[in-house]
């Protein structure tokens, strides 16, 4: 994904055409209250968005070494283990349906996998990271265990390590939870900066049904790489991680002058340049990842955000529309430019089914800009009790955003439309 400037930046480009349709719908309040969302955009979303708030934390308990009052030099001090991380959520199957089956609630920690619990009957789980006496059993395919996060360097806590509430809180910074369930793919959540005193529940994890059509979020033409490429490419990763980015660019092109197939090199070489500020550029290098590989999802993405800011929406309406068909499951973004554009088209239809999507796959709320704009449409529908709703949730999403005021006079005018009809069949 692009790192991109600021939602609000580019979601105002909907303000010409909401402002002509707030009108036709019946806002007396001026063109500049229709003005669609342009404020934050949700936990992460590479990079997009406003905060979705922040839970509750709290700090964790230290535990001190008993020590031996007979003998002030205890060779044997109890180990000091960081206080388990209790989460609960629930698994959800893309129809709303709970799983039939039992799903393993699997914590990914740099590709070794852990089962940490099980779903219930209608999907609901409750498990504690950092439970020693969990009772899980491991499958013979899951690597580690509770050491595999020492192992990798990632900070500590058990058998072994640093420890301390520096190192506790550290300790899943590069781990994701998931659900595992023959034949279906699963949403992630990062357990990075995830403490025990944190409001547990997570959300929905959606499950999607694999299928033979699928895109890649890893490209396929990655058996294919000569060594050198790969050799250079990989010096470009770590130029990137150590943040040299001039020695990363220079690495990912000459990854791809050796081999110009090479769509995650592009990828990365793209995504160098949007950050650079040459966007025009960085499209080209992710139209040749897409030659690369058609399938390589990313970017797909990365070049609908570049259109997106520039206002391109026929452009962005196609390749979203190709991102889509490859079940761009990950990517709520997808539908999200898809009805943005489609929106500025005048596709209203298009755009609510776009919109819908988004709103079922962003189960993070990454995109709050989602509910208003659930709330034009409805708005445009004469549907004022579910607009009103819609504008709520975008505020309680948002509430410090950039267009927070102007959905707080959108929320007042649909609230006065509501009230105004329903004044009205009463009357009659």
């Amino acid at each position: 994904m692009v790192p991109r400037r600021p939602i609000r930046v580019w979601l105002r480009v909907m303000t010409v055409m909401a402002a002509g349709l707030m009108v036709q719908s019946g806002f007396s309040q001026g063109r500049g209250g229709a003005s669609p969302p342009a404020g934050g955009g949700g936990t992460s979303t590479g990079g997009t968005g406003a905060s979705t708030g922040t839970p509750t934390t709290g700090t964790l308990p230290t535990t001190n070494t008993p020590t031996n009052p007979n003998n002030t030099n205890n060779n044997n001090p109890q180990p000091n283990f960081p206080q388990p991380i209790p989460i609960s959520g629930r698994v959800m199957l893309e129809d709303g349906t709970a799983p039939q089956e039992t799903a393993v609630i699997e914590r990914v920690c740099g590709g070794a996998a852990r089962a940490e619990g099980y779903t219930d009957s209608k999907g609901y789980f409750f498990i504690e990271l950092g439970n020693r006496n969990n009772g899980i059993l491991q499958d013979a395919s899951e690597i580690g265990g509770y050491g595999d996060i020492n192992s990798a360097g990632r900070g500590g806590g058990f058998g072994g390590g640093s420890r301390g509430i520096g190192s506790s809180e550290m300790r899943y910074v590069n781990c994701e939870l998931r659900a595992r369930l023959a034949g279906y793919r699963s949403q992630v959540v990062s357990l990075a900066n995830r403490r025990a005193l944190d409001n547990p529940d997570i959300g929905t994890i959606l499950l999607h049904r694999m299928a033979p059509n699928e895109g890649n979020t890893v490209s396929a033409t990655a058996l294919d790489i000569p060594k050198d490429a790969r050799k250079a490419f990989d010096k470009g990763q770590e130029a990137s991680k150590k943040s040299k980015p001039e020695e990363a660019l220079k690495n990912y092109s000459k990854a791809v002058e050796l081999y110009q197939q090479y769509a995650a090199a592009w990828y990365e070489l793209g995504k160098l340049q949007a950050v650079g500020g040459d966007l025009q550029i960085a499209r080209g290098s992710f139209n040749e990842a897409v030659k690369a590989d058609p399938k390589f999802l990313p970017a797909l993405v990365a070049i609908a955000d570049i259109d997106v800011q520039a206002k391109k929406w026929r452009e962005v309406v196609d390749v979203t529309d190709r991102a889509a068909k490859l079940d761009a499951f990950d990517y709520p973004q997808v539908f999200f430019f898809n009805a943005v554009a489609n929106f500025n088209l005048k596709n209203l239809e298009a755009a609510e089914k776009s919109v819908k999507q988004a709103e079922r796959l962003d189960t993070r709320h990454r995109y709050p800009q989602i509910y208003f704009l659930l709330g034009l449409l409805n708005a445009l529908h004469q549907d004022y009790v579910v607009a009103a709703e819609k504008f709520r949730v975008y505020l309680n999403l948002a509430p410090n955003a950039d267009d927070a005021p102007t959905a707080r006079k959108q929320l007042a005018q649909v609230e006065a439309l509501s009230a105004s009809a329903q004044a009205q069949k009463q009357d009659q």
